[in-house]
Parts: structure tokens; sequence; C-alpha cells
């Protein structure tokens, strides 16, 4: 737990730093000199005149359906000394006013990208000088510096770092089950592959919901080979992720045995009606609903939906009781596939920043915006107006209108996150196995099955990268139910290789 007397005396320290204002290159420099000034000096400086507010433009994406009331944008303003002009653009359209501005030239100082995908898009101008390069200049900054060195170098362009990024959890996968039912059955939490099958066999023929019927199942899933329960269920086979090596090269995972056992695997569940028949064409609302009402009792995917499942399963019966579980024994031990780390970033294109010391300025502002006082201000807002503190854990206003209108959209500004702002508020989990969830989360940083492509280039994958993939995930789900043996499924890579995927392997080779 965080105590907010460490809020206190940030808040503290920013304030002290204010003087200097965003003008100043060197923050924490700043601070260490004013706190060891002597009391008279420190009282002859305080008559000098304050330094101009920094000027800065901003581009940030916007998922609610007005622009935000300015009283958080005023707060950061103050406590930074920076004068801001925020472009709010509708999360609709932003990629298309992004690329409009940057094709016009009228890109602002700092520019919002949305996720990992954009950023792809934009690595030729990145590597064509179009942005500034920001990696030499980061541990000048001490709240900066705090940032995620893998993470940074997920995001990097030919070996460079270009970006600014919000932390996004590393892995959140894992399973979601129907403890009440298997309490019932006398089983525990699987542990191991074969336990997991055992735990979805139960369910479907030894009538976990007492009502004398064989009308249960044992998983749902859904059309989503990634966020669904495949890739998951494939990390705890030792699936590569995404890509893995191969007598020493980069090889796509579905090369791998791997792949083919987790095949196999629901195929046998398919087979068996131990998961719904037609799970390949099954939106998420449905999967969550066969759960909630009580005809499957395994969810494979992000343990943060225990969150929301938990009271629509208890609508329904209210003796049902959810549990989770992370690690699951395969036969390379326990694994779990990683993402890169992070979600939207910053870029700070040249044709808005003209000079290196502007650079700096701007990057001094961002500096700010993690200290422990302004973090927390972008994560929950302001104490006794959007929240309130319960053994210094956050209690959020339950007046959600309040706060979609003054404080969420400013989680656009956010840098970092929970895992490298050590002073930022954690929020209070009425519910246990949702607190339980973001235990496990946390725990699955240890058993990461990382992608070694993702700071890799590919102009294949950029160009053709959504089509091939569709090859692949049309083939494993042909596969799956039945339509093609071994053989067609390889057919399917071998066209997967002629259409671009065999340049995509050479690429990434290529930039090792």
């Amino acid at each position: 737990m965080k105590r907010k007397s460490a809020i206190v005396l940030a808040a503290a320290a920013v304030s002290m730093a204010l003087v200097a204002g965003c003008g100043n290159n060197n923050a924490g420099e700043t601070n260490h000199n004013e706190a060891t000034q002597k009391p008279n000096e420190g009282a002859a400086q305080s008559t000098e005149k304050p330094a101009d507010p920094l000027k800065l433009s901003v581009m940030l994406d916007l998922h609610e359906p007005e622009v935000p009331s300015d009283k958080i944008e005023k707060l950061l303003e103050e406590k930074t000394n920076t004068q801001l002009d925020i472009q709010w653009v509708p999360d609709g359209s932003y990629d298309d006013k992004l690329n409009a501005a940057f094709a016009t030239g009228s890109l602002p100082q700092a520019v919002q990208l949305k996720n990992a995908e954009s950023l792809g898009l934009f690595r030729d101008a990145l590597k064509d000088g179009q942005f500034w390069e920001i990696g030499p200049f980061i541990d000048e900054f001490p709240n900066l510096s705090k940032l995620n060195k893998d993470v940074l170098n997920n995001t990097s362009v030919g070996g460079k770092i270009y970006a600014l990024y919000r932390e996004s959890a590393l892995s959140r996968q894992g399973i979601i089950f129907r403890k009440d039912w298997a309490d019932k059955l006398g089983l525990a939490a699987p542990k191991t592959i074969d336990e997991l099958y055992n735990l979805l066999k139960a369910f479907k023929e030894q009538d976990p919901d007492g009502n004398g019927k064989q009308d249960t199942m044992g998983l749902t899933d859904r059309s989503d080979l990634v966020y669904g329960a495949f890739k998951t269920v494939s990390s705890y086979f030792g699936t590569p992720n995404g890509w893995g090596e191969q007598e020493g090269k980069l090889a796509p995972e579905f090369m791998f045995a791997e792949y083919m056992d987790t095949m196999n695997f629901f195929k046998k569940l398919h087979k068996e009606g131990l998961i719904n028949q037609d799970f390949p064409v099954t939106a998420k609302n449905d999967q969550q609903n066969l759960f909630t009402t009580g005809k499957a009792g395994v969810y494979i995917g992000a343990l943060g939906d225990v969150q929301s499942l938990d009271p629509k399963v208890k609508e329904i019966n209210a003796a049902g009781e959810l549990d989770i579980q992370n690690r699951i024994e395969g036969p390379k031990g326990a694994g779990i596939w990683s993402t890169a780390g992070y979600g939207s970033v910053f870029l700070f294109p040249k044709s808005a920043i003209k000079s290196e010391e502007e650079l700096k300025q701007v990057l001094a502002f961002f500096n700010q915006l993690m200290s422990p006082e302004l973090s927390n201000v972008i994560q929950w807002g302001i104490e006794g107006e959007h929240y309130t503190l319960q053994d210094n854990l956050v209690v959020p206003s339950e007046d959600t209108k309040l706060t979609n209108r003054e404080t969420k959209p400013y989680l656009s500004f956010q840098i970092g996150g929970q895992g490298t702002i050590a002073e930022l508020l954690d929020p209070s989990y009425p519910l246990p196995v949702k607190a339980k969830s973001e235990e496990l989360i946390k725990d699955n940083e240890s058993i990461l099955i990382n992608d070694p492509t993702v700071a890799l280039e590919s102009k294949t994958k950029i160009e053709k990268g959504v089509r091939l993939s569709e090859i692949i995930k049309d083939a494993t789900y042909k596969y799956i139910l039945g339509d093609i043996d071994e053989a067609g499924f390889q057919a399917a890579v071998d066209k997967w290789m002629k259409d671009g995927g065999q340049k995509m392997i050479d690429e990434y080779n290529s930039n090792g």
C-alpha cells in the first residue's frame, strides 16, 4: 500500500520545482539545488520573475463522446507552468486526423499514437529523421528514467528510441472458472494441461449445476485466436509467442510442433463437445453470456474480466462463485504469452519542435507528469471530488458521468503506470477475486514468453500482414473443426509462404 504522506511530500517537491518552471532542462538538478539552499538564498531567489510558461501543443485520442472539462487541464498547467493547446480528436477519426496532419506538416509538438500498430506505420518516417530520437535524453530526467528499459526497447525503431509510452500489463491472461461447480465435484483449480482438460470434461459430464441434466459444457470461447482461449492455451503447450527460434533462425509460431499440439487439443475439445461448437463465429458478448448464464464453467481470457463476470453470474445464481488461475504446467513448464508492455505512445515531430533545447523543455513537462502528485491526478483526478481514500486505497466516485466528463479522458496523458510509478495510488477492489486477479497479473511477469520480433522491422508485415494472418487463422479453425487434416494445414502454410510469408521471414532474420 502507498502511504498518503508520500504523496503529500512529493507534491511539495513538485511545487518547489515550479519556481524554475518547465523551461529548465534538468528538473532533478533544480530540485536538488533548491532543497540545499540556505534560507536567505531561498528568500532572495523567490523575488525573481517566474519563467514564462511553456507553450505546448498536444494531440490526444478522445474515447468519450464529448470534449472533457478543462478542470484537470488547468491544474496541470498550473503545476507545470505550461500553457497547453490540446487537440481532442474522437477515437473513430483519430488515425485519419493524424495522417492528414502528418501529410500537411501540421502536427503538434507532442503526438499520441493509439497503439503498437500505429507506431509500426510510422517506422519509415521515424527512420527518415522526421521525429526526434529521445533515447539519449531520457536518463537526464529522474521520472522518465524509471521507464522500463525492456518496454522502451519494444517501442524502438532501428535500435533507437523515439517514444514515451503508457504502460500496459505484460500479460493479463489466465483462467476464470466456476469454483462452486468445481467444489461440488471435488475438483481443485487446474495446475496442468491434463487437469484443465479433466475440469472441462467434468463440467460437461458430471452435472455440476445439479439440475439432473447434462446441459453444461466446459469451455466457452469466441472467434479470436489471440485474446480468446487459443493463444493462452498455446502458451501452456510452450508455443513461441508470435515468432520463435528454429535452427538459429526466426520462424512463425504456427511452424512449431507446439502449435499443432494446441490445435489437436482444441480439436479434441470440439469433438467431445467440451467447447461451444460454433466458437469460431461466436462474438465476445455471446461467449461471456454462455459463462454468466451457467451454460459453461470455464472462461479463458483476461483475468480482470472476472470483475464484470462475477455479478452477472450471481444474478442468475446467487450461490455462484468464481475463482481464477494463471499458472498451468505444460511440457516446458509454466509460461504465458506477453504483450509489448505498452499501449499508446507519444512522438515528437521535428516539424513542430525546432531544437534540442525545445525538445528537452517538452520532455521536462512529461517528466513532471510522472511525478507522484500529477500521475495520481491523471490516473484518479482530485481527491474529494473524483475519489476518496480508504486505507490508502482509491475508492472512485460513483458518479461516472462526472469522472467521464472531468478525468477519464486525461488518461491519454499518462506516461508509465503502476509498474513504473511507485507512488501511484492503488485502487480498492471490493470483490476479492478481482484483487486476486491483479496479483496473478503481476505474477505472470515471472513466466512471460516474449515475441522476439516486437522491435524488428518487416515491410511485408506492414503491407500484407493482415491478409497473411487470415490464411493461418482460417486454416487453424478448419483444422480444429475437422474440415482439413495436417496436410491441408501445411498447404495453407505453403500458401502463406508463397504469398509473402517467406519474404517476411527473410526480413525479420536480416535485421536481427
